[in-house]
């Protein structure tokens, strides 16, 4: 089994632990206006649609699809596997909510733009990032 990437991890505060700390219970979390129903990311202390300030967090199902990526070749950190694919995920329940990451659990030349994919967590301890995998073998 490879070792896990080097990863610099967020200072975890009251306004992302529920992003950082919800693959402790398989959750993607995201603020949620409770007036508009709109998703928001990364965290603001009001709805960028209608301006509420009723925020709070909410599970999204964690699949999405690839809206763009680009292969990493370049080896910033001694020992790291490289090449790698880095995604930027469009969430199956908003258009516009997004989130980069990268692709795990295939080849980097598997990413292409419509990739169907899914969530999984890396446990870095206190933090929990968010990568993404295919939901189909590639």
């Amino acid at each position: 089994m490879a070792p896990s990437p080097l990863r610099i991890l967020p200072r975890i505060h009251p306004g992302n632990a529920h992003f950082w700390q919800g693959g402790a219970a398989g959750e993607l979390r995201f603020l949620r206006c409770a007036a508009c129903r709109t998703w928001l990311h990364p965290p603001a202390p009001r709805c960028p649609q209608c301006l509420g300030r009723e925020l709070a967090p909410e599970a999204v199902s964690g699949r999405g699809r690839v809206v763009s990526f680009t292969i990493n070749h370049k080896a910033w950190v001694p020992g790291e596997d490289q090449p790698y694919a880095i995604v930027l995920v469009e969430l199956a329940e908003q258009p516009g909510l997004r989130l980069m990451s990268n692709l795990v659990g295939c080849p980097p030349e598997a990413a292409r733009i419509g990739l169907e994919v899914r969530v999984r967590f890396e446990d870095c301890g206190e933090a929990f990032v968010p990568l993404f995998e295919p939901v189909d073998d590639p």
